[in-house]
């Protein structure tokens, strides 16, 4: 039986249609799954996001226990600073990727896919042993609701009590909202998985209604909307942002996705993969994620054959018709011989073979 969000009852009188997703039943869309991804793009989308996982990590030696237990350098982060990071077996290949923000000298919060939360808790309370560093789960008591699109700063300004022209991208800081409630303590954070500006916000379960509504109430009048899942998987698609279970699994090692630079191989060991992973660097990978441009109105979906003169070379691990750019765009994990830019292909659609053409991620870029 699928777990309810904190909000699951607002998203039911907001009429969403719900999907079970990682064990949880989350709102796919409210009416239109192409008018809430234009508003994104265009205004701001709301986004339940409870579903994530929150991993706390505290203790003298917090910092050194991460660096040991991921790919990056935790250690090294300034308070109030963010980083993309993965967790890898000692094979490097990736069992999730995550996002680790340092909130105090000797306290960090880690993010974990909802698929891969528990799996992830598991590691980092096993590879933080031997050092003076605490893990706890805050997944079940956090709540985390998204505010994305160009007028995510404008709407939610007025409602906190920080600059947000001070907070830039990938960084975080303790805050307090205005709610038809009162106001709130969140943890704000300037991230997101859309392409577009926004702030994630976390808060106490017992705090969600109160913040999903106020920051619901502050985007309608710029055209914002509440969105749900099924727009979030195209715009992070089109900003060519990888989906675990789909660009990254336990089969791929960050280089081959083209996240090296989220390894850090200079940090001291001993760190989970560090073998594996350097060896994993100097040897050309034999195949590379690339995203592909097709043609019409027909979209490649995971799992499709990607053909080079009629024999296979690639497997499309995304793929839709793009909304905001009007044609079909993928990725897909295609042999280097076939990986360059410009590279004509093919994509088997269901026994119809469909051209696509090699082109740079990602397929879309905000304004800035």
């Amino acid at each position: 039986m699928s777990e309810n969000s904190p909000l699951h009852e607002v998203h039911a009188a907001l009429g969403a249609a719900f999907t079970d997703f990682a064990g949880w039943s989350m709102p796919l869309r409210y009416s239109s799954q192409l008018l809430e991804h234009a508003a994104v793009r265009e205004a701001a989308g709301v986004f339940d996001l409870s579903h994530m996982g929150e991993l706390t990590v505290t203790g003298p030696a917090a910092g050194a226990a991460l660096d040991a237990a991921l790919v990056g350098r935790a250690s090294d982060l300034p308070l109030g600073r963010a980083a993309y990071g993965m967790v890898v077996d000692e094979q490097g290949l990736v069992l999730d990727d995550v996002v680790v923000y340092r909130l105090g000298d000797e306290e960090f919060l880690v993010v974990a896919n909802a698929a891969n939360a528990d799996v992830v808790a598991g590691l980092l309370t096993e590879r933080v042993r031997g050092f003076d560093a605490t893990v706890r789960d805050d997944g079940r008591s956090t709540a985390l609701v998204a505010v994305q699109g160009p007028q995510a700063a404008p709407a939610l300004a007025p409602l906190l009590d920080v600059d947000l022209d001070g907070l830039g991208y990938y960084r975080c800081r303790p805050a307090r909202l205005s709610t038809g409630a009162g106001p709130v303590d969140v943890l704000l954070a300037r991230t997101g998985y859309t392409g577009e500006d926004g702030f994630e916000l976390f808060c106490p379960v017992a705090d969600a209604v109160a913040v999903w509504d106020a920051a619901l109430a502050a985007v309608e009048p710029l055209g914002g909307v509440p969105a749900g899942l099924a727009c979030r998987d195209t715009l992070r698609l089109e900003a060519g942002m990888p989906l675990y279970g789909h660009e990254l699994t336990a089969a791929r090692s960050p280089y081959e996705a083209g996240l090296g630079r989220v390894v850090k191989l200079d940090k001291a060991d001993p760190w989970i993969g560090a073998e594996a992973l350097r060896r994993i660097a100097a040897t050309p990978t034999a195949e590379v994620l690339v995203g592909l441009r097709g043609e019409g109105r027909r979209a490649p979906r995971q799992g499709y054959r990607v053909l080079a003169d009629g024999a296979a070379v690639g497997e499309v691990t995304s793929g839709a018709l793009s909304p905001t750019l009007g044609h079909p765009v993928a990725m897909a994990y295609v042999d280097v011989a076939h990986s360059a830019v410009g590279t004509a292909l093919e994509v088997d659609v269901r026994g119809t073979r469909l051209p696509v053409e090699v082109v740079p991620l990602p397929f879309y870029r905000r304004a800035r």
